[in-house]
């Protein structure tokens, strides 16, 4: 009777239920017509390192993939995995969006990667050297002295002060975007207080939880040894008078912060103290936490704070969030700060077009990862280019991050031009300007299925003694068709990435 039923439903063209079920999840996608895909060619099959993975996930219907999906929100609720939307007037602690189709890297595509962010590194930490020393790169002309001294994150109160072991920056986040050719670009680099890593490795903590036998099939790169190789670094650059075993803290703005959650996890996974500026206080050019044993010295400080707010004697007077006098102590060598004050600069959009130059001056070098065309508005002739091609150019502000102060051509409005038109005007140093890139695209579920959604790279790269990148890094995605905005304060989701271990 069933298959005398199955026959009239095909006869009168009606689909068996049971049939759409277990159809593959991958047997209707279709990749982006204009974007390279992580996963599958351009003829519909996967590229040689995801077939494994393709094959496995594509034995899951529809149902069984909505079952897992379900439980990995799950996973996100229990284990309180948020971040915070300050402009989101329904509240602001969010579920970070997580989608279950990982994003693979190939192992030869990251040793070329790994190679690139340490020499990019390299070269932004001699900078921030040179800056607040000799200045050679200014007087060299490479940079204009304008340039830098405007710059929203130089520090002049850094000129002359050295760091222990001449590291500025410990944890860097670059943002990185592949073209439709295939070839990664380096979009910014963030040098202050980037963040994110802790959903790399929940991400991965709630992957393995719900595809177990994935990772027994195909081999992976780790993640999880990013707290401890950051607590590495950061002991390996502790200042000399602390002795064998440094104390860590992390200074974090406190639970209101939109990354609070990242702070409490890598304190915890850490193994060091999480503080506010409260529990800090500073004598005779220590500093020292408050227990309820009596002070005990911190070494070492991971700041989750802004240079402004750091310290209320040295920078802003209205600042509730850090340690009067902890800027001297700073200079008087008994702290190490990570990031070290003044790293702004180098997260400046407009300093970002010199970096190549940067690797070419100090290292004498070629750069390895290239940046993406920028055109810089306190350039005269820069300046009247993108006045007259707004529609056709991404524009940004240059201190601002997550999405905020950004114009998308193609998609603006014409007063949405106009305005920004004025903005610019009124403050070119403000302003840069890019080509609209075509970000490459991964299978992601959506309503409808999967879909292809724009992806963004952000790997981590720590510094100490040694330089360390970790294996992947954050794949940020695009949750709207056709969107190329991919940070979660505008909407945006994360996948795991996959550093394959072995080649195909």
């Amino acid at each position: 009777m069933g298959s005398q039923t199955s026959s009239l439903n095909r006869i009168l063209g009606i689909e068996d239920s049971s049939a759409i079920r277990q159809q593959s999840i991958f047997h209707s996608y279709k990749p982006h017509l204009n974007a390279r895909d992580e996963l599958i060619d351009w003829n519909g099959k996967p590229h040689p390192h995801c077939k494994t993975l393709v094959d496995s996930i594509g034995k899951l219907s529809s149902n069984e993939f909505q079952d897992k999906r379900s439980a990995a929100d799950l996973a996100f609720v229990t284990q309180g995995i948020t971040f915070s939307v300050y402009s989101d007037c329904r509240g602001v602690e969010k579920i970070f969006p997580f989608d279950l189709v990982p994003r693979p890297v190939e192992r030869k595509e990251w040793t070329r990667l790994d190679m690139g962010l340490k020499q990019r590194t390299k070269a932004l930490n001699l900078f921030l050297f040179d800056v607040y020393h000799d200045q050679n790169i200014i007087k060299d002309n490479v940079i204009p002295r304008e340039m830098v001294e405007s710059s929203k994150g130089f520090r002049k109160e850094m000129i002359g002060f050295t760091p222990p072991g001449k590291q500025y920056i410990h944890i860097v986040g670059t943002d990185l975007i592949r073209n439709p050719e295939g070839e990664f670009l380096v979009l910014e680099d963030n040098c202050r207080t980037p963040s994110g890593v802790s959903y790399v490795i929940e991400n991965r903590v709630v992957m393995k939880r719900i595809f177990p036998d994935l990772f027994k099939n195909i081999k992976v790169r780790r993640v999880e040894d990013y707290p401890q190789k950051l607590r590495d670094a950061l002991c390996s650059v502790a200042p000399e008078n602390s002795g064998p075993n440094p104390r860590l803290a992390l200074l974090t703005p406190g639970p209101f912060n939109s990354a609070y959650f990242e702070h409490t996890f890598l304190a915890g996974n850490m193994g060091i103290e999480l503080v506010m500026g409260s529990d800090l206080f500073v004598h005779k050019d220590r500093v020292y936490m408050k227990t309820t044993g009596g002070p005990k010295r911190v070494d070492v400080i991971y700041r989750r704070v802004d240079d402004e707010f750091l310290d209320p004697k040295a920078f802003r007077s209205d600042s509730m969030l850090g340690v009067p006098n902890l800027f001297s102590a700073y200079l008087k060598g008994n702290v190490t700060i990570a990031n070290a004050i003044g790293t702004g600069v180098c997260d400046d959009k407009a300093i970002y077009l010199y970096v190549e130059d940067m690797i070419r001056y100090y290292l004498s070098e070629e750069p390895i990862l290239k940046n993406v065309p920028t055109y810089i508005c306190s350039k005269k002739n820069d300046l009247s280019y993108v006045l007259a091609n707004l529609e056709k150019l991404v524009v940004k502000a240059v201190n601002e991050s997550g999405g905020y102060g950004m114009l998308m051509g193609p998609s603006s409005t014409a007063a949405q031009r106009s305005e920004f038109k004025e903005k610019i005007k009124a403050n070119p140093r403000n302003y840069i300007a890019q080509p609209v890139v075509t970000l490459s695209a991964c299978p992601t579920w959506t309503e409808e299925g999967l879909a292809p959604r724009h992806v963004d790279l952000r790997p981590y790269v720590v510094s100490g003694a040694d330089t360390w990148v970790l294996p992947g890094g954050l794949t940020r995605t695009a949750l709207v068709k056709g969107s190329l905005v991919v940070n979660s304060s505008q909407g945006g989701g994360s996948k795991d990435t996959w550093v394959m271990e072995t080649d195909v």
